[in-house]
């Protein structure tokens, strides 16, 4: 019986992938049926693929929760002009099957993500409800479990807006394509590719995951999975090569983490932050590339000055692969990421247009060499793992579609804007804290896509009322739903590093913050410094880019310990407000970053000389 139902898990998972193939080349269907039919598979493929008890055998209460969950999407199908035309006015079976999609939505999330989640939605739920026995800042009349339901279920405003929207158009064929990827070794020519630059330099294990994980991350989307994917080879090669356990497992959750802010597919996010802002894809892509470089910049540096500090050495020349053999042997299999740029910033297609073709790319690219070409078999393995692995983000949006429901439904972002601005009595700098602060808390224990959906929703508008620009306000948010992943006390991509480190989680967690302290700085410099998302005179962007890079660079190595030799305690101190000074590149902050960072300079020859 297990087996049958194994089997109809992967005929829905297949006949997912497929649709959405089918409407990312020949364009969505209307708004409700796209959603709704993305959401019903994404239902029915749970239930029938996470048993109620993790670790159980599916049973018969999940067989009828993937019925239920048919009953929920072909209602909607079958009464969908009928909705339309008695909004407000909702019939008893509306209300019934509203019920039931919200508690499917939640029962879905739990299974595929966990409850931190879960809680965040039923909290917000409970907000609707309760409204009027609330304190006064956050009160409001209250709605009724009616109201809630149908507001969810029968608008698109609640579990079927926004987010379900963007998984159901442009990320679900992402992660068809990174399944693609992944089926066609593509994976392992990036960190092959990684090796033959980077393994035999010193620490070369640690730069190998830097670069892989940047390539692989900005695909995959999920920082953890990321992290299992490449940190399996990455990390006990840089045990090896010397660098401490938890050491490694922080290299690889920063990297595998960093990989969602690089363009051009910035893990699918990129066309989230599109529809929340209404700017172009293009742009925002364009505006990420500076504040990647910086992040990637820092890292790098980080495991440089580490390998320097302990002395590390690269791989030996025989486990390196040649650097001209690998792209000539494997380059081939990155083509069809070239398709994906050329169709979105020289044509201008639309994402799932796009996706589409670099997906039919990888595909035929694939069928060059025996060792990558997809047979029946294989290919219906690649759709079957491309509708798994986007079980979380669909989890994700609906979840957090019911947290945006609420929202628009109680007016809570007003609400929650204006007591970020109250406490920071209108600073811009403390508002900015404090909205990092309610980002990464937001952000613990979710996936990116609803942690920034949810951090948007509420916070953005407290820096756009203080004069932000609307862009730089939803990356800065952005950034910060993205490091939570690397943030103690629950910082899933460095736990899951340390998992394979055999190291200390929280000591892994920590170490991790402090090499990607620069993730924590990055987005006030964009914020202060618009130059950074490319706003403004070629020159100024140059200037503020080197200026930024240098700053970073020492940020790196004050942290670490280690510039040209290793540094006192009062080196590093001088050297960190050197770099805080470079973050705003004015002529006054740049000459007394200079003042702060030639003492340094001469100490460290000095130093290096009597060595």
């Amino acid at each position: 019986m297990s087996n049958v139902i194994a089997k109809i898990g992967i005929f829905f998972a297949v006949c997912m992938s497929l649709f959405h193939l089918y409407t990312g080349c020949m364009g969505s269907l209307d708004p409700w049926s796209q959603r709704v039919i993305h959401l019903s598979f994404g239902f029915i493929i749970t239930f029938l693929t996470y048993p109620y008890i993790k670790g159980k055998k599916i049973n018969i209460i999940d067989i009828c929760l993937a019925i239920l969950s048919l009953l929920c999407g072909l209602y909607i199908i079958i009464n969908m002009d009928a909705l339309v035309d008695r909004a407000g006015m909702p019939t008893k079976w509306d209300i019934v099957f509203g019920v039931i999609t919200i508690i499917l939505v939640l029962e879905m999330t739990r299974r595929v993500i966990g409850l931190a989640l879960v809680i965040v939605s039923i909290v917000f739920l409970l907000y609707a409800y309760f409204g009027p026995y609330l304190p006064d800042a956050i009160a409001h009349r209250g709605y009724s479990i009616e109201r809630i339901a149908t507001h969810m279920y029968t608008t698109l405003e609640g579990i079927f807006g926004v987010p379900i929207s963007v998984s159901a158009t442009f990320v679900i064929l992402f992660v068809i394509f990174g399944a693609f990827l992944e089926a066609t070794k593509t994976g392992n020519f990036f960190i092959n590719f990684a090796n033959s630059i980077a393994g035999k330099r010193r620490g070369g294990p640690a730069k190998v995951a830097v670069i892989s994980s940047g390539f692989f991350g900005t695909i995959s989307g999920s920082a953890v999975a990321n992290v299992v994917g490449t940190g399996t080879y990455t990390i006990p090669l840089m045990k090896r090569t010397g660098y401490a356990p938890h050491f490694a497992g922080a290299v690889e959750a920063v990297a595998s983490s960093g990989g969602q802010l690089v363009p051009p597919v910035m893990s699918a996010a990129a066309f989230v932050i599109s529809e929340m802002t209404g700017e172009s894809y293009l742009k925002i892509c364009i505006a990420a590339i500076i504040p990647s470089v910086l992040y990637y910049t820092s890292l790098f540096t980080a495991v440089h000055m580490e390998a320097r500090r302990a002395n590390l050495s690269g791989l030996s020349e025989e486990e390196v692969p040649k650097f001209w053999a690998t792209l000539k042997s494997q380059g081939y299999l990155a083509i069809s990421a070239l398709v994906l740029v050329y169709f979105l910033a020289v044509e201008l297609r639309s994402p799932s247009f796009s996706a589409f073709w670099a997906i039919i790319a990888a595909l035929i690219l694939s069928s060059i060499k025996k060792s990558t070409r997809l047979n029946l078999k294989g290919l219906i393995k690649a759709l079957e793992s491309g509708a798994k692995g986007a079980l979380s983000v669909v989890a994700a949006c609906a979840a957090a579609g019911i947290v945006v429901g609420v929202v628009t439904l109680t007016g809570l972002g007003l609400k929650f804007s204006g007591a970020i601005i109250q406490l920071a009595h209108g600073n811009l700098y403390l508002t900015l804290f404090f909205t990092m602060i309610a980002s990464l808390i937001l952000g613990m224990g979710l996936p990116t896509t609803a942690a920034y959906i949810i951090c948007a929703i509420l916070a953005v508008p407290a820096l756009t009322n203080l004069g932000v620009n609307v862009l730089s306000a939803h990356l800065f948010v952005f950034y910060f739903a993205i490091i939570s992943a690397i943030t103690p006390p629950v910082a899933l991509a460095a736990y899951a590093g340390a998992g394979i480190a055999k190291s200390d989680p929280m000591k892994t967690g920590l170490t991790a913050c402090r090499i990607g302290l620069a993730a924590f700085i990055v987005p006030y410099m964009f914020v202060f410094n618009p130059a950074l998302l490319m706003h403004g005179s070629v020159i100024q962007i140059i200037w503020v880019t080197f200026t930024a890079i240098v700053g970073v660079f020492f940020l790196s190595s004050s942290v670490i310990g280690w510039w040209i030799t290793q540094m006192s305690v009062w080196e590093r101190v001088l050297l960190f407000i050197a770099s805080l000074l470079l973050i705003e590149p004015r002529v006054l902050t740049d000459i007394l970053a200079l003042f702060f960072m030639i003492p340094v300079l001469l100490f460290q020859i000095k130093k290096r000389k009597v060595k």
